[in-house]
């Protein structure tokens, strides 16, 4: 599943995430810092999802009430939520 997801409180603007087997296979950062954002795609790649929003949740970018991590956790989130709806309706 391919799913892009807007930003809030950070400096990237969206992440394009593809999901396959509850594992996140690629994330892409657009903005924020270039080499903070590939560290973070890279080393969450291949991970399972449930632990990517378990380690990621509730870091903070300095006085931000978010981070990028963060945000990733909230697209992915977002993700699950919208992949088990689209199960439940093909049901």
């Amino acid at each position: 599943m391919h799913f892009e997801y807007r930003t809030r409180g950070t400096c990237s603007s969206r992440i394009l995430i593809d999901i396959e087997d509850n594992k996140l296979m690629k994330a892409e950062y657009i903005g924020g810092c270039n080499g903070n954002t590939q560290g973070i795609a890279k080393l969450v790649a291949g991970m399972d999802i449930d632990e990517i929003i378990e380690k990621l949740s509730g870091i903070r970018c300095g006085m931000k009430d978010t981070s990028c991590p963060d945000q990733l956790a909230t697209a992915l989130k977002l993700a699950k939520q919208k992949m088990a709806e689209s199960a439940e309706a093909q049901n």
